[in-house]
C-alpha cells in the first residue's frame, strides 16, 4: 500500500471556468489506473463551462447548494449527498448556486490504452442568462 501525498489545492483555469473553483486532486493522474477524482469548490455562482468527458462523469455533492443541466435538458438543483451520472459525450455543465457555496467530487475515468482523446473536451462559457433561469 502507498500513502498519497496532498498535492497543494489549484485554482480552475479560467478558460474552464466562470468564477472561482479551486480543486484538490484525491487520485492524480498518473499511474497505472486511468481513474480520477477531484473535490471541485465552487464560490457562489461559480460554474464550469459547457464541457463533455470521453468516459462519462459522475459527480457526487458533499456540501452546499448546486445546479446542472445537460445540453437541451433541464437546470437541476443538487444538494449534499446527491449524486448525478453524465455518460460519456454528454455536454454538460455543473457549479453552485447564486448564493451559495458547493463542493462535489468529480469522478470519471482517463482514457484507457489505445482510445482515442481528448479526455475532457471544454466548450464555451455558460452564459449568465443560461446560469440565472432558476434559484435554488
Amino acid at each position: 500500500m502507498e500513502a498519497l501525498t496532498k498535492q497543494p489545492s489549484v485554482k480552475g483555469p479560467a478558460d474552464w471556468f466562470t468564477g472561482d473553483v479551486w480543486f484538490d486532486q484525491l487520485v492524480p493522474m498518473t499511474g497505472p489506473s486511468i481513474g480520477r477524482c477531484n473535490a471541485v469548490h465552487f464560490a457562489p455562482g461559480a460554474r464550469t463551462a459547457w464541457h463533455r468527458h470521453a468516459n462519462g462523469q459522475l459527480l457526487h455533492v458533499t456540501e452546499g447548494i448546486g445546479l446542472t443541466q445537460s445540453r437541451g435538458g433541464e437546470v437541476v438543483v443538487i444538494r449534499p449527498g446527491d449524486t448525478v451520472w453524465c455518460p460519456p459525450g454528454e455536454w454538460h455543465w455543473h457549479g453552485a448556486a447564486p448564493e451559495h457555496f458547493m463542493t462535489h467530487l468529480a469522478i470519471w475515468d482517463g482514457l484507457a490504452p489505445g482510445q482515442e482523446g481528448p479526455e475532457t473536451e471544454w466548450g464555451e462559457h455558460v452564459t449568465d442568462d443560461e446560469y440565472g433561469r432558476q434559484s435554488a
